[in-house]
């Protein structure tokens, strides 16, 4: 494993680093009795037994059992004493001055240790500054609780413009942040930098794009000739930023944390040639994208069939402009099986076209969706 100097953490973390988010952790309402943790466990302890020296976990994942299953997990053989715990609060839950106390309390809790390494902020952005950080004294309780030794450093993960980043960091309160970086996305990159020239540990989130890199084909893979699996282009693509110090990947299985070390271990920063013909492809495919759907959903109200337009276009765009058939039919699968892609899909299109009449690109939604319904729902795409 290669590892690099976490800002002034005075830490050196492995280039690849343990997200817990996708732990095989069952669904406690769907299951009879104790939720089994020990797959989840021992899927941790590989990780860390070939070099990964970072876990990150959070509060409400895996059904607020990932923080139970790493504390399991930095129990065994004194993994504790070695790998850096990471662990976030949600600011969204904090109501009043003593919440931060009190969830930090039930965090030590359930991951059974006396202390965290790196706590985070989860998911804010700049108007948290002037929002619950101000109004409930976050900054003054995690430095009593620093002074407590009950967490060593304040990090902050982020989901805001990167315009949005400076302010954090400029705050001086935070040792490290945790960010969007991948292959499709890149908006960071400038303010990783930024983080990194004052002194922050930098971390990237989603280094395969939230699944959409996961699978062995796309126009990424084909750019460079075929020389590497998309998966494998993508870590090395994260890598290859001379500011970013860890990859954080969500692994849920043996073989995705084999893969990933086996690239983190030995990969060598993708060449500048190689870095040019991946932007000029993302480029292309960012203009063609346009050229299907902005993902605004403006159309979606209108619909009388409920159909999810702005899903059932992503998926084409995927399927099409990409090549990430896989993932494309993953995605479209979603729609109307998950809590959090709701609608129906293309084949209940009826054809009104009141979709089409709110459009501000003037798209063929109409044409869109059947040709959506060819690939994904008729077989043609197979």
């Amino acid at each position: 494993m290669r590892y690099k100097d976490f800002g002034k953490t005075g830490f050196k973390i492995s280039v690849l680093g343990f997200g817990s988010m996708r732990l095989p952790i069952p669904d406690p309402a769907a299951s009879e009795g104790e939720v089994d943790l020990e797959p989840a466990v021992d899927l941790l302890c590989q990780a860390f037994e070939k070099g990964v020296n970072y876990v990150d976990t959070a509060y409400m994942y895996c059904h607020a059992l990932s923080e139970v299953a790493v504390g399991r997990a930095l129990k065994r053989n004194n993994w504790r004493e070695k790998v850096r715990l990471s662990t976030k609060i949600p600011l969204g839950q904090v109501k009043e001055v003593d919440d931060f106390r009190r969830i930090l309390e039930h965090q030590l809790q359930k991951l059974d240790t006396d202390y965290i390494d790196f706590y985070h902020l989860h998911g804010i952005g700049e108007s948290a500054l002037a929002g619950p950080i101000r109004e409930f004294k976050i900054f003054e309780s995690a430095a009593k609780a620093r002074d407590e030794g009950l967490i060593k450093h304040l990090s902050f993960s982020f989901h805001d413009k990167p315009e949005a980043m400076k302010p954090l960091i400029d705050t001086g309160e935070f040792a490290s942040v945790l960010c969007q970086y991948n292959l499709l996305d890149t908006a960071n990159a400038d303010a990783i930098s930024y983080a990194a020239s004052k002194g922050l540990g930098t971390v990237a989130m989603g280094p395969v794009g939230g699944g959409r890199l996961a699978f062995s084909e796309g126009v990424f893979q084909d750019a460079l000739g075929g020389t590497m699996t998309t998966p494998e282009l993508a870590m090395r693509f994260v890598l290859s930023h001379p500011d970013l110090d860890c990859a954080l990947s969500g692994m849920g299985t043996a073989a995705m944390v084999n893969d990933n070390i086996r690239v983190a271990e030995s990969a060598a920063p993708l060449s500048k040639a190689e870095l040019d013909a991946l932007a000029q492809i993302r480029e292309k495919c960012r203009k063609l994208s346009d050229l299907y759907c902005t993902g605004c959903g403006y159309c979606r109200p209108e619909c009388p069939c409920e159909i999810n337009i702005p899903v059932a276009l992503e998926a084409l765009i995927y399927y099409k402009v990409y090549q990430f058939r896989q993932h494309a039919f993953n995605r479209y699968q979603q729609i109307g099986s998950s809590p959090w892609t709701t609608g129906k899909t293309a084949g209940h299109c009826v054809e009104c076209g009141k979709c089409e009449s709110k459009c501000p690109q003037n798209l063929p939604i109409r044409k869109y969706l059947r040709e959506a319904k060819e690939i994904f729902e008729d077989g043609k795409g197979i």
